[in-house]
């Protein structure tokens, strides 16, 4: 078989430079499992890291706002109640910012919470359409000091979608667009996301309004929770306010 000066032509340049004609053919595919992997690295991991001082100490932010400018974070993330300082962020490197955390404030105690244990969200609802804009909201409690009774509670939360459809469904009638409950030792940290704009006291009595089994659960709930060193007598959840550091420029 002859071939044409076109073909013949082509075949003299893959051989003369190594074949890498054909080796050049595999190439996109190896750039796109090289992309997935790159996203794969991007995916956006939520966590929290609570910075505990002395008590009655006084917090210096400066360094805490230079971090959150070097990692892009949202200042209203930043809240605190009394002694510690809560930073909660969803970025793909926490552990960076972990580290450099614990490195800025070496004389206090840095706790780190992640992979929440207990995750809502509006995918769950039947109106699944999510804000565009959030407020994020943290509160903290701890669990009892007994382990059984800890181990039921997380049980009831592994379970609660299936047992109790009926709190979820609360969520979506307040709007809620996302929850998510984390754990170190026995410290519990709750974020409650809600529209930008919206009021957390407006909202929450939606999750039980005609629905009587919200109010079951959150009784059935106190038995397992309490107060952080320092609430008051009955206080159990503590809210943790913005703490007001400079805005991003």
């Amino acid at each position: 078989m002859r071939l044409s000066k076109k073909i013949f032509k082509m075949v003299l340049i893959c051989i003369a430079i190594g074949f890498g004609c054909f080796s050049g053919c595999k190439q996109p595919a190896a750039k796109s499992n090289s992309t997935s992997s790159a996203k794969s690295e991007q995916v956006k991991r939520p966590v929290i890291v609570e910075i505990i001082g002395p008590k009655d100490s006084v917090f210096h932010s400066h360094a805490l706002n230079n971090l959150a400018k070097g990692f892009a974070l949202d200042t209203d993330d930043i809240t605190q109640w009394k002694n510690r300082i809560a930073v909660y962020v969803a970025i793909p490197n926490p552990d960076e910012l972990v580290s450099r955390i614990k490195s800025e404030y070496p004389q206090d105690t840095v706790k780190y919470f992640d992979n929440p244990f207990y995750n809502f969200n509006r995918k769950m609802c039947a109106d699944t359409i999510s804000s565009t804009k959030w407020e994020n909201i943290v509160l903290s409690a701890n669990l009892v000091n007994d382990p059984k009774l800890q181990q039921e509670y997380l049980n009831y939360h592994a379970t609660q979608f299936q047992q109790w459809p009926e709190v979820s469904k609360g969520f979506c009638n307040a709007n809620f667009q996302q929850l998510l409950v984390f754990k170190n030792g026995r410290q519990l940290m709750l974020v409650i996301s809600i529209p930008k704009g919206e009021s957390l006291d407006k909202l929450n009595p939606l999750t039980t309004k005609n629905n009587p089994r919200v109010d079951e659960w959150n009784k059935l709930m106190a038995k397992y929770q309490e107060g952080l060193p320092g609430t008051k007598p009955g206080e159990v959840w503590v809210f943790f306010k913005p703490l007001g550091i400079l805005k991003q420029k």
